[in-house]
C-alpha cells in the first residue's frame, strides 16, 4: 500500500499512522471490555502479529474506510536546466512501441491505483517502463523492500502470463544517482527500476531507522539529502529530480504515468510520498520533451471517496494480481480474492481506478 506508518518505540507495520490515545490515568474512566472481548481481541492480535501487521494492522482493521496521509505543505519543484544532454545515460533502453514511462512512489501503487489501465498495456504488447522511487521500506530495512520488489515482479509475471526469471543489474546513471534494474529474461519492453529511497510514512516524517527523513522533508529542505537503503550515493533535491528527469528520458516515453501531484485537490488524504512523486513528474515532464497532455495521474488514497468503477472480470484480474503481490509481502498477504476485498483501503481502492488529465488535476 503505500505505506506502513509508525510510531516512536514500535515494531514498524504498515497502517495509518494515527497515534493511539493518551493514557486516562483514573480505573472509572477506563472502557469497560468484557474478558470475552479481551480474549478474541488477543487472537486477533495475536494472528496478525505473526503475519507482520502487529497492533497497528489490528488498529487499522477497525477503520472501514483504510488509512489516509498526513497533508503537509510542499515547496515548489523548479528542475534546474542540464548542461550536458541525457542522451548518453547508461540508463537508456531501446525504444519500443507504445512506450509508457511509468514513475510510483511505492512497489504497489501501479497495481492497485492504475489498474486495469496496467494489466491492459501489457496484454496489449506496448512497451512499459516501471520506475518505483522509494523502497516502500516502511523503516523495516532492505530485505522488506526487496520482497515487496519480488511482489511487483510476480504481479507483472501474471499480468505478462510468464515465470522466466529476471536479469537484475544496477546502473550508475549521469546525476549520479545509483539504480537497481530489473528485466524479464523473455520480455525486454519490461523493466523495473528502483531508487530505493527511504519511505517517507504516512506521517511524512519518515521512520527513525532511516533518519526521520524521506521525500517531503527533501523537496521542503528540511534535510540536505536522502540517502538510498541500499547504501547508494546520497541525492539532494536538484539531482533527485535530475535523476528522475534522466530515467524519464532514458525510457523514450510516448507517455507518462505517475501519482497525483500534490497541487492537486485529489492529493488530500493522500500518501505524503505519492503527492512528492506526482509533483515532480509534473516539474520534470517538460524538461525531457514530454507534453503535459501526455501525462495521466493516478488518484491514491482519497479514490476510496469516488463511486465505485472496477467491477466484473476486470476486477476480478485486478484483485488477482494484486493477491500475487500480497503473497510476497508478508505485511498484507490475503488468501484469497474475498479476504484482499475485505483488507480496509485496499477493498475500496482494487475496486476503483481514476486516472486525470492536466486538465483535470483541479489545481489549487
Amino acid at each position: 500500500m503505500s505505506d506502513i506508518d509508525e510510531p516512536s518505540g514500535t515494531e514498524p507495520a504498515r497502517g495509518d499512522g494515527s497515534g493511539g490515545a493518551a493514557n486516562g490515568g483514573a480505573d472509572s474512566r477506563r472502557p469497560k471490555v468484557s474478558r470475552r472481548a479481551l480474549l478474541l481481541g488477543g487472537l486477533a492480535v495475536g494472528g496478525l502479529a505473526a503475519i507482520g501487521g502487529g497492533a497497528l494492522v489490528y488498529r487499522d482493521l477497525r477503520r472501514a474506510d483504510g488509512p489516509d496521509g498526513t497533508w503537509v505543505k510542499l515547496s515548489p519543484i523548479v528542475p534546474l536546466p542540464r548542461d550536458a544532454p541525457r542522451d548518453a545515460s547508461p540508463a537508456f533502453e531501446e525504444p519500443g512501441a507504445d512506450t509508457t514511462v511509468a514513475v510510483w512512489a511505492h512497489a504497489d501503487d501501479d497495481i492497485i491505483f492504475a489498474n486495469p489501465h496496467l494489466g491492459e498495456l501489457i496484454s496489449s504488447g506496448a512497451t512499459l517502463r516501471t520506475i518505483f522511487v522509494t523502497a516502500g521500506d516502511a523503516g523495516r530495512g532492505l530485505g522488506y523492500a526487496e520482497q515487496r520488489e519480488a511482489g511487483i515482479r510476480a504481479a507483472y509475471d501474471e499480468m505478462r502470463g510468464s515465470t522466466a526469471p529476471w536479469d537484475t543489474r544496477q546502473i550508475t546513471l549521469l546525476s549520479g544517482a545509483r539504480v537497481t534494474r530489473f528485466v524479464p529474461s523473455d520480455d525486454p519492453r519490461l523493466s523495473i527500476t528502483t531508487l530505493r529511497l527511504p519511505d517517507g510514512n504516512l506521517s511524512a516524517k519518515g521512520f527513525p531507522s532511516t533518519g526521520d527523513a524521506g521525500l517531503t522533508q527533501l523537496i521542503n529542505g528540511i534535510v540536505p539529502a536522502l540517502a538510498p537503503i541500499d547504501d547508494g550515493p546520497t541525492l539532494d533535491a536538484s539531482r533527485l529530480s535530475d535523476t528522475i528527469a534522466e530515467l524519464i528520458h532514458a525510457g523514450r516515453p510516448d507517455r507518462i504515468t505517475t501519482n497525483i501531484p500534490h497541487e492537486s485537490a485529489f492529493a488530500r488524504g493522500d500518501h505524503p510520498d505519492h503527492s512528492c512523486v506526482g509533483s515532480l513528474v509534473r516539474a520534470v515532464a517538460p524538461t525531457v520533451g514530454v507534453d503535459a497532455a501526455a501525462v495521466t495521474y493516478y488518484i491514491g488514497y482519497p479514490s476510496k471517496r469516488q463511486p465505485v468503477n472496477v467491477i466484473g472480470a476486470p476486477l476480478d484480474a485486478k484483485v488477482g494480481v494484486y493477491q500475487v503481490y500480497a503473497a510476497k509481502d508478508p505485511v498484507v498477504t490475503c488468501g484469497d480474492a474475498a479476504a484482499c476485498l475485505a483488507q480496509p483501503g485496499f477493498g475500496q481502492w482494487l475496486r476503483r481506478s481514476y486516472g486525470k488529465t492536466e486538465d483535470e488535476l483541479q489545481l489549487s
